[in-house]
């Protein structure tokens, strides 16, 4: 389970990207988006198939983001996420959140691997929700035993 000073230090950066946001509005992916947008976070999408997501000008990949981010939000499959660490390496991400909410997510071994040899403060599981949400994300936090 991650660490929660690196959870906390994650959600402390206000310019965030989110890998695998849909152009369906109805997607996981997006109702966190809109939560971190609600939060105030400034949150660059990241679909190399959208032009734009909920009126956001959307980006291919990592690297052509128009500016740093502080930290990458990783929700594609497991199967794609070290092709995304990748990404964030070559860009100079520091901090990455591999996304797991029910199965796998984007965690997987390799992506895991790749991010900790590139010495990124890494979030491998955990879904942001569960800090940013109201109360059934509370209780799923306090179920997967993550300290308050």
């Amino acid at each position: 389970m991650p660490s929660r000073a690196v959870i906390d230090d994650f959600l402390n950066q206000k310019r965030l990207a989110v890998v695998g946001v849909s152009r369906s509005p109805q997607e996981m992916q997006n109702a966190i988006f809109r939560e971190l947008r609600r939060h105030g976070y400034q949150v660059l999408p990241v679909n190399p198939n959208a032009r734009e997501v909920e009126g956001v000008p959307c980006y291919p990949s990592v690297r052509d983001l128009p500016e740093p981010v502080d930290g990458v939000l990783v929700m594609v499959p497991a199967a794609q996420a070290a092709g995304v660490v990748r990404d964030c390496q070559a860009a100079g991400v520091t901090r990455v959140w591999l996304h797991r909410g029910a199965g796998p997510g984007a965690v997987s071994p390799e992506a895991v691997g790749l991010a900790r040899q590139a010495g990124m403060a890494l979030v491998d599981g955990a879904c942001p929700m569960m800090f940013l949400g109201g109360w059934f994300h509370q209780v799923h936090r306090f179920f997967t035993r993550l300290e308050p």
